[in-house]
């Protein structure tokens, strides 16, 4: 534990805090005595008792409001990761359907180009065979022109 001299309404105290913790300690009798010295100001005297209740009211309705604001805010950012997290399911959900047409597509391409190859190959197998029969037609054409 450590021992901290600290000043508040122009008196000084000896307060004990953990260690480290000194210069938080300061810090916040430093705030506490300027919210009372503006009521006190504001005021005038109307007995330390009842400054140091109406500083404390202050300060407890002021926590109060930024608890219900920080509240507030983490409302919205639950509303805020639900709609996240809602768009998320869709994108994926979109993305596997995306999947699904792309892999199809690709199926479907892998069978046209099987077919354009068959064919081609028929192709080329009918383009040797006419090719053979106009080589034996003209091969029978020369036969029979040189007979005569």
């Amino acid at each position: 534990m450590a021992n901290v001299n600290i000043k508040f309404n122009n008196k000084d105290y000896l307060l004990s805090c953990d260690d480290g913790q000194e210069e938080s300690l300061k810090s916040l009798t430093k705030f506490l005595d300027k919210k009372y010295s503006e009521l006190k100001d504001k005021l005038g005297n109307i007995g330390e008792n009842k400054l140091l209740l109406i500083t404390t009211i202050q300060l407890i309705d002021e926590y109060f409001d930024l608890k219900q604001r920080v509240n507030q805010q983490k409302k919205k950012l639950d509303n805020l990761a639900d709609k996240f997290q809602e768009l998320k399911k869709l994108a994926i959900k979109y993305k596997e359907g995306k999947d699904k047409e792309i892999s199809k597509l690709n199926d479907e391409l892998d069978k046209f180009q099987k077919t354009v190859e068959e064919n081609n190959n028929l192709y080329e197998s009918m383009l040797d065979k006419t090719t053979e029969s106009l080589e034996k037609i003209l091969s029978n054409t020369e036969s029979v022109s040189k007979i005569q």
